[in-house]
């Protein structure tokens, strides 16, 4: 099984990539994921193939265009910590699209694999589901970029606020299991941005009663992601440090339901929790 931390490069390369996974790196399926940080005036041009894309503009501002819609600019917020919803671009296979940065720019393509069967968009701020969920110290913030209430073909994204000391994808849950309608497999990537950047998060990925056990306790820093090919999740956000994470989801069937840990399903009685 791949490294479960994949880290950002210290220094973008002459595309302006700072992190790739791809399918066959993750040794998995479905998810691919890239982040790239342009400087002004610096163009990306990528070609979808046979998949479809989200780009998350996570920071900064730019014009966004593909071969069948037109040059828009868009951009609002120059941190992700500005807590407000990002703009988006859905790209569906056999397009092309171009990102011109008209400030530095960070921003994140998720990837899954498409069949064609929605147009490009801009997905505006306005479009994005914002909604607190938790309680006290579960308590965290969501972004529903593209949950699957929006159109795509495989794509599920989410953006998750989570306040120091407190925990996210609390209590665990899983999505790793082909078992509709009571669970469904996902696999996804968890793209982690801390501040201040100095700090640190942790989350664990672990299994129960799997024939090829997973069990991981990971310290992250800003700029790490994680792979959850299979298991529970949990995070937590180091006290006096606020943690941000970009979540991707994708498989089989475009759906997300979850199965909680038996041991902690007690914490949904006892204080009812949405999940990440």
């Amino acid at each position: 099984m791949a490294e479960l931390i994949v880290p950002s490069s210290k220094q973008p390369d002459e595309n302006g990539r700072v992190l790739g996974i791809t399918p066959e790196s993750a040794g998995w399926t479905y998810v691919g994921f890239e982040v790239f940080k342009l400087e002004q005036g610096q163009k990306l041009v990528k070609q979808t193939g046979d998949r479809e894309f989200c780009a998350v503009l996570l920071s900064g501002r730019a014009a966004v265009s593909t071969n069948e819609l037109e040059r828009v600019e868009i951009g609002q917020r120059m941190s992700v910590f500005e807590q407000i919803p990002p703009y988006s671009l859905y790209v569906p296979p056999h397009d092309e699209f171009t990102i011109e940065a008209a400030t530095a720019v960070e921003v994140a393509l998720c990837a899954a694999p498409g069949k064609g069967n929605h147009k490009a968009r801009v997905i505006e701020p306005a479009h994005v589901g914002a909604e607190k969920r938790g309680h006290g110290s579960t308590e965290r913030y969501i972004h529903n970029i593209l949950p699957e209430q929006q159109s795509a073909d495989s794509l599920l994204v989410v953006e998750v606020y989570t306040p120091g000391g407190h925990w996210s994808s609390y209590p665990p849950h899983k999505h790793d299991q082909d078992n509709l309608p009571a669970e469904s497999f996902l696999e996804e990537t968890y793209y982690h941005k801390i501040e201040p950047a100095h700090g640190f998060a942790v989350q664990r990925v672990y299994t129960l009663d799997d024939p090829e056990p997973l069990d991981e306790t990971l310290v992250l820093k800003d700029g790490d992601a994680v792979l959850v090919p299979k298991g529970f999740h949990p995070v937590s956000a180091a006290p006096g440090y606020n943690l941000y994470y970009l979540n991707v989801m994708a498989g089989p069937v475009r759906t997300w339901k979850f199965y909680n840990d038996p041991a902690h399903e007690w914490l949904m009685k006892a204080a009812p929790v949405k999940e990440e």
